[in-house]
């Protein structure tokens, strides 16, 4: 007996829901789960997991900190690039800041829960705590000496143009002394919390300082990765950190940056990318060598 066409239809598709239904839930998800298995490609598909004395210490493709309890760099440890996701590295909240070059104003509140640094003072401060780590010249162009960003707002008589009649530190907030004691004449004030400068008709002007054009500091020790998740840092970024890490594990620098050569990766394909430093197997490999004082 042949069936309506509408019963005919419906039948059909049901067939193929339940032929791709096998197929592509089932078939295809199990077969891609047994090539992951396979040499070579197990460990990836496994999350790439590093163990050490039998516990596993973390991923080689996600960063971590190296600090104690207090939030500290250790010093013996190189030290992996900035984070924004999450409190750090949080692979369930991947992110970057979204701050972005013109972001060179602080805001200070009177309810200090309700601050938030910029992006250029966020880049100051890490500079000047990386360079204070690690002994060299911490000093950024557009960064004061206490690592703010060094900005100023300009008021003047007739808007965007006419004398200077007043001029904020906009980063620097009461009691602290402004960066510079006056500018154009006129003398310099601290911010006052609260206050919002641009709003209140102030242009905003960078000041670039006496820094160094090329930094001591490499922009991967003071800016996070789009991901928040980077393992690697840069091999400028990793030879900064050489002597210190030499000095704390008593241990002779070459030998060290030889460790560092070993955990260098080079550009993907040979063309893409820049060369990264991956610093958990970079820090195993230290411990393992070379162990702390």
């Amino acid at each position: 007996m042949r069936l309506p066409t509408w019963i005919a239809q419906h039948l059909a598709a049901l067939r193929a829901v339940l032929v791709f239904t096998v197929l592509l839930g089932l078939v295809y998800p199990l077969a891609l789960v047994a090539l992951g298995q396979l040499p070579g490609l197990n460990h990836k598909t496994d999350g790439s997991l590093i163990s050490s004395g039998g516990t596993v210490v973390g991923s080689a493709l996600i960063g971590q900190s190296f600090t104690d309890a207090d939030g500290n760099p250790i010093a013996r440890y190189f030290q992996s690039r900035p984070s924004a996701a999450g409190d750090g590295y949080d692979p369930t909240s991947t992110s970057a800041s979204n701050l972005g070059p013109e972001s060179v104003v602080d805001t200070i509140a009177t309810d200090p829960e309700e601050s938030s640094e910029s992006l250029l003072t966020q880049v100051c401060g890490r500079s000047k705590s990386v360079g204070e780590l690690n002994g060299v010249d911490g000093r950024r162009p557009y960064c004061t000496d206490d690592g703010v960003g060094a900005v100023l707002a300009v008021f003047r008589a007739d808007g965007l143009t006419g004398p200077v009649t007043r001029v904020v530190s906009v980063n620097q907030a009461a009691p602290a002394t402004p960066f510079v004691s006056e500018y154009q004449g006129v003398t310099v004030e601290p911010a006052q919390p609260g206050e919002d400068y641009v709003a209140a008709g102030g242009v905003i002007t960078p000041i670039r300082g006496d820094a160094p054009v090329e930094p001591a500091v490499p922009a991967d020790a003071v800016t996070a990765s789009a991901s928040g998740l980077d393992p690697q840092i840069s091999p400028a970024y990793a030879e900064l950190q050489v002597n210190r890490v030499a000095r704390e594990r008593g241990a002779d620098p070459a030998a060290v940056r030889k460790l560092v050569k070993e955990h260098t990766d080079g550009r993907a394909l040979g063309f893409m990318g820049e060369p990264g430093v991956n610093v958990l197997e970079l820090n195993l490999a230290l411990d393992k060598q070379f162990a702390a004082r």
